[in-house]
């Protein structure tokens, strides 16, 4: 009797398995549910797809999704993205948000975004409803050297002929911001950006910079300008300052040279002191050759010593006396 009871169990166990089996890979109440959703699919393909390591219920529930929808969407086309790795999900949701906004947006460009990485349902919902991006504080400087400092509001929606291979949020950003400085820049005076600030959104728009991206820019609002630094007279102070240091520079320069030259001056004026002393010393010499060869006597060596004599009185006589007397010195009667 146990024995025909655990035989009766290991039956049972045994056709509960092969049943769930049999509906794993034969999935008949996916099959019946996309039958009575008007969507044409065999349960031969089904089974393929589990051995293709395909989900049929995102095969059958995006086909029933699109079907109900009015989109002709084939089972390989679904298969193939699938299995390309591909998000067949956001792919249909975003060919009927496309559908519905009037958008033309073909299965193969919507699957050609998802592949290339980008949110293809996102890029649906901002040309539906536009993204306003704040560019981050821009500096510039105006013709007379004012600084300043603007952030704008950038409107931009999705350009989806150029979401694939396009630039991103930073290019835009970045050529927004090259926009601003150049009309700035090109502003003779900060004083006519603050009173016009539409001048800059303008010029800005008049360049097309949303070329090559994959956003269209719709406008450009300037939300804040503040007024910085005067760069213009920085800069002259800082070029005063650099011409003064090279004026002082070239004046040590002359001073040195100058004092190079009178040490100089000295040294030859020192030189020439020691040729005459040298010239001098050679007199007595001569004097006593003089005596001895009989060409000078004992009388015109007197009148020398007399002249010599002479000539001194009259040099200490034209020279002032500048000593003051003594206050300790005794009085003349």
């Amino acid at each position: 009797m146990n024995e025909q009871v655990g035989i009766l169990i290991a039956i049972g166990v045994g056709a509960i398995f092969a049943l769930w089996i049999i509906f794993y890979f034969i999935p008949v109440g996916l099959w019946f549910n996309a039958l009575l959703s008007d969507v044409r699919i065999s349960l031969l393909q089904l089974v393929v797809m589990r051995w293709r390591k395909v989900p049929p219920q995102v095969i059958v529930r995006n086909m029933i999704t699109s079907h109900k929808a009015g989109l002709a969407l084939s089972r390989n086309d679904l298969e193939t993205h699938f299995l390309a790795g591909g998000r067949i999900d956001l792919v249909v949701r975003a060919l009927i948000s496309a559908d519905k906004a009037n958008i033309p947006l073909d299965f193969k460009t919507a699957t050609a975004i998802d592949l290339a990485g980008r949110d293809v349902f996102e890029a649906v919902q901002m040309s539906v409803n536009p993204k306003v991006i704040n560019t981050p504080p821009v500096a510039a400087v105006a013709k007379d050297g004012i600084q300043l400092t603007a952030t704008a509001k950038v409107t931009v929606r999705t350009n989806i002929k150029q979401l694939v291979g396009g630039a991103g949020e930073e290019t835009v950003l970045a050529r927004v911001g090259e926009g601003i400085v150049t009309a700035i820049g090109s502003a003779n005076s900060h004083k006519l950006v603050l009173e016009n600030p539409d001048s800059i959104s303008k010029v800005v728009l008049a360049k097309g910079l949303d070329s090559g991206t994959a956003y269209e820019i719709l406008s450009i609002d300037i939300a804040d300008v503040d007024v910085g630094k005067n760069i213009g007279a920085m800069l002259q102070i800082d070029q005063a300052n650099a011409d003064k240091n090279i004026a002082q520079a070239k004046a040590e320069e002359r001073r040195a040279m100058a004092v190079a030259l009178e040490q100089e001056m000295k040294a030859k004026a020192q030189e020439a002191r020691a040729k005459v002393i040298e010239a001098e010393a050679e007199i007595p010499k001569a004097l006593a050759e003089a005596f001895r060869n009989g060409n000078f006597g004992v009388m015109d060596y007197y009148k020398l010593e007399n002249i010599k004599a002479d000539t001194n009185m009259r040099q200490s006589i034209s020279i002032p006396d500048t000593k003051k007397p003594s206050e300790d010195a005794p009085l003349q009667k």
